[in-house]
């Protein structure tokens, strides 16, 4: 199973080396990981997606939460909350045809055409993991020339008592 880890940290040289040294060094794999500022410009919010069982997480989480520069620690797996990727995916069209069949694809995953090029387009998609996962599927028989995929960002869904915290 994926599992989805916010992490807000303090916004210093070094840090996401050593978060990726923590959990690599465990011998966990990333599957994902992006990292931006947030709202105040001392913190930012990393978000990361590893593969693995409840054991495997708790280890993560547990881990994550004694370095010094970690803020805190949400597993957001199972609370509400969305998520979303973006790709850029560059596939061949080897005629008129293709081209057509692509874009009406496109069109059904309300995604967009970004550039066409005499033998290919792009497209530009935004979804949750499940929703991208499908699209790409579906593009399979179609020549896939390039991708990159921005990986997955969340946020809780969940409202916070910004009062009972204090």
């Amino acid at each position: 199973m994926k599992h989805i880890i916010n992490c807000l940290v303090e916004n210093q040289p070094g840090v996401l080396a050593r978060i990726v040294g923590l959990i690599s060094g465990r011998g966990y794999n990333i599957e994902t990981l992006n990292v931006g500022p947030t709202a105040d410009p001392t913190v930012s919010k990393m978000t990361i997606v590893v593969p693995g069982d409840t054991h495997v997480i708790a280890q993560v989480t547990h881990q994550l939460s004694k370095q010094v520069d970690v803020i805190e620690v949400v597993n957001m797996t199972n609370r509400r909350h969305l998520d979303r990727e973006l790709i850029l995916v560059r596939v061949a069209t080897g005629n008129h045809l293709s081209r057509a069949e692509i874009v009406d694809l496109a069109s059904l995953f309300s995604a967009r055409v970004v550039a066409v090029q005499e033998d290919s387009v792009t497209i530009q998609m935004v979804g949750n993991q499940e929703t991208v996962a499908d699209f790409l599927r579906l593009l399979k028989p179609y020549e896939i020339i390039d991708i990159s995929r921005s990986g997955v960002i969340a946020v809780g869904r969940d409202v916070v008592d910004h009062d009972a915290k204090r």
